[in-house]
């Protein structure tokens, strides 16, 4: 296992968010699609499936932009000298403006950016943290650390 450094870390990269977006999709998924479907007088109406075209773009771009980031930094890291967990929490600055991108591209939602905006330390402080702890204990244990 120890030629292919590249594919290690981009394996050790997409377990975290891979495992967590199944672990918060699934229960939201099967929710709308059990609750909202019964037609009745109390249950409020949402727009034709917007959660599945919703789902779309962090179950397919996330645990992949998770895996080329971690390939990035183990390309980079004798040339930069960066933590990983910095190297991680600075993910979110390129996946919330391509997420607004996408959104209002394929007109999923409504996402205005005094609203995005103040999630960004959110989202960095959570990823800085995922990329410590869980991104960082898979590199080690791999062998890519």
């Amino acid at each position: 296992m120890r030629p292919h450094p590249y594919v290690r870390a981009y394996m050790a990269g997409i377990v975290v968010p891979t495992i967590v977006l199944l672990v918060a999709v699934v229960p939201l998924y099967v929710y709308f699609q059990f609750y909202f479907e019964v037609p009745s007088q109390f249950v409020v109406g949402l727009p034709g499936r917007p959660l599945e075209r919703a789902i779309v773009f962090p179950m397919a771009v996330v645990p992949n932009a998770w895996g080329l980031w971690n390939m990035l930094h183990l390309a980079l890291r004798r040339r930069v000298q960066l933590p990983l967990a910095v190297h991680g929490a600075l993910l979110p600055l390129v996946l919330m403006p391509f997420g607004v991108l996408v959104a209002r591209q394929f007109d999923f939602f409504g996402l205005q950016w005094q609203f995005v905006l103040p999630m960004a330390p959110i989202g960095m402080a959570a990823y800085y943290l995922a990329w410590k702890y869980l991104v960082g204990f898979l590199n080690a244990e791999v062998g890519i650390a």
